[in-house]
């Protein structure tokens, strides 16, 4: 028998590996994952639009729409979010009885098995599902059925603890939402304030240079023709 190389057969691994890795970048590595992560939190609203069409008890459409919004909140948060994106958060309780909430995001090496598909996939329904919670709320609220305003403020108060604490995850956990908007906007604003600043300096150089051309962003300005339009004016005015 010939012997194996030990190194050349770790090599022929790990290549193997990172083919497959590349190759399933944009595929689904998780589909169980990916279809329930969707499954329920869509079921829900779909069951809130149209339970009155095939049932006319409150209470069965109600009790229905609580557990597909309770399986989704423990399937999301347990489930879907480390496998698809390596994000978990949870609260615990320490040994001296104080309540800590836990922001967790993968890292290292594990951080780039995370596949592009899922993670748009995760973050798509993440977001809309809530912002569709609070559009019904409203809409219950002016069309005055008080009766559905419990079931819609569970789908909100559910779905949107998910989606505030992958925020945290994905953001930090030690980083406050609140300062990551004002150095968003804050950043924004300086932008615009800098490019103003740079567009007015130009503009104030060409006016005081008879001899450069400008060429500002709303049209082109020569100082040395305005100048001879102004000599000829005066020349006409006074001779007249």
């Amino acid at each position: 028998m010939i012997p194996q190389d030990a190194n050349d057969e770790e090599v022929a691994l790990f290549d193997a590996e990172e083919d497959v890795g590349k190759r399933s970048k944009s595929n689904l590595k998780h589909p169980v994952a990916s279809f329930f992560h969707l499954f329920f939190r869509v079921s829900a609203v779909l069951t809130y639009l149209l339970c009155e069409f095939f049932s006319r008890s409150f209470i069965a459409c109600m009790v229905t729409i609580i557990l597909l919004l309770s399986c989704d909140f423990w399937t999301v948060k347990n489930i879907t979010g480390r496998l698809m994106v390596g994000l978990r958060w949870w609260n615990q309780v320490d040994e001296d009885g104080c309540s800590r909430w836990v922001f967790e995001a993968r890292k290292g090496s594990g951080k780039q098995q995370a596949s592009d598909s899922e993670s748009r996939i995760f973050w798509l329904g993440l977001i809309v599902c809530p912002v569709l919670w609070v559009i019904l709320a409203f809409s219950t609220l002016f069309s005055f059925k008080i009766k559905w305003v419990p079931v819609v403020i569970m789908g909100v108060v559910l779905q949107g603890a998910n989606l505030y604490g992958y925020v945290r995850c994905k953001v930090g956990s030690k980083t406050s939402l609140k300062n990551v908007a004002t150095n968003y906007f804050g950043r924004q604003f300086l932008k615009q304030v800098t490019s103003n600043l740079s567009h007015g300096v130009t503009f104030f150089f060409c006016l005081t240079d008879s001899d450069v051309s400008c060429f500002p962003p709303t049209g082109t300005v020569q100082r040395r023709g305005i100048v001879e339009r102004s000599s000829s004016v005066l020349t006409h005015l006074h001779y007249s």
